[in-house]
């Protein structure tokens, strides 16, 4: 299958056309479904261009969540940008562990895939995900930090955390400094719920958030995504309150997949992924019943279904699995 949804989640307006309208439920991303509310009250300056104070605060904010020093973060308008970025100015060699995101093999030129079993022989620049995408599958703390230590001369550790302020307990985040050639990604959307925002941030040694800095220019950000932001990473209750709910939530998904006959994979609650023997069928079968779900092109067998927002979603997704 090659389509709009095996390159990554989303296009709800692609599968309307193609399977018909109706009441879609989106599981295709690996977004929370329960946004932070406290954007929605929110008013914005829009007169005004974003101010260079408002947008150290939201640093400020981010790296307080982090638990790094916020000389080391640089906002930059999604992680994806910021990935594109870094992996210009890191340059070639690299390794991108696989699979995950198609990015980490396109930030760097020529960059070759190497499995995460051969991961720690390998002491050039390095990227991959923790927790990982699309099997969820998180390295330890210890592992990380093997990794980073393995580093040869000149070799960079580039680690995508889009996930993990799900469970931040395996960040690398606050080992940054000057002193270590490692760079972190940290996505605001996918923790958040809110996608559309477009925020994202590198943590970084002072050197590359400077050359980060003069590729952004001068406003990177909306003046809606730094006080968003903001005031988003400052409500430590919601973001406490968010990882309790994402875990039960996503205990009561493994349940129910288990009780179809699949066996779910992975260690992050905010996607499961599948195993089945034709998982591009099961796509099909699914959005046919106005659910999108993730299938992959060079993986028939893999199927990535995105948590439901409730215990009504859970249920239409259960009976939609168990009528084939």
């Amino acid at each position: 299958m090659s389509s709009p949804w095996t390159w990554h989640g989303g296009g709800l307006e692609a599968a309307k056309r193609e399977f018909g309208n109706g009441d879609w439920i989106d599981l295709s991303t690996g977004i929370n479904p329960h946004p932070w509310p406290g954007a929605a009250a929110m008013a914005f300056d829009w007169h005004r261009l974003p101010d260079p104070d408002a947008l150290a605060r939201l640093e400020a904010a981010a790296a307080a969540c982090f638990g790094v020093d916020a000389r080391h973060v640089c906002a930059v308008p999604g992680s994806e940008i910021g990935l594109r970025l870094t992996g210009a100015l890191i340059g070639r060699p690299a390794r991108h562990v696989a699979p995950s995101y198609r990015t980490h093999g396109e930030m760097v030129a020529e960059s070759a895939p190497i499995a995460l079993a051969g991961a720690p022989e390998h002491d050039g620049t390095l990227i991959l995900a923790n927790p990982n995408n699309p099997d969820g599958r998180a390295t330890d703390a210890a592992a990380m930090q093997a990794l980073l230590d393995g580093r040869g001369p000149g070799g960079w550790l580039l680690v995508d955390e889009a996930f993990a302020d799900t469970d931040p307990a395996a960040s690398i985040a606050p080992l940054v400094n000057d002193g270590k050639r490692l760079i972190v990604f940290r996505s605001f959307g996918k923790f958040f719920g809110l996608a559309g925002v477009r925020l994202g941030f590198v943590v970084a040694p002072q050197t590359i958030v400077a050359a980060l800095r003069e590729r952004l220019g001068a406003w990177p950000l909306s003046a809606a995504a730094i006080l968003i932001g903001t005031a988003a990473y400052a409500d430590r209750d919601w973001i406490a309150a968010t990882r309790r709910r994402l875990s039960q939530e996503a205990t009561a998904l493994d349940a129910m997949l288990a009780g179809r006959g699949f066996q779910p994979i992975g260690a992050c609650p905010l996607f499961r992924l599948i195993e089945t023997g034709d998982a591009h069928a099961l796509f099909e079968r699914l959005a046919r019943r106005a659910i999108l779900t993730r299938p992959f092109a060079d993986q028939p067998r893999w199927l990535r279904i995105g948590l439901p927002a409730d215990a009504g979603v859970r249920m239409r997704l259960e009976a939609a699995l168990a009528d084939g």
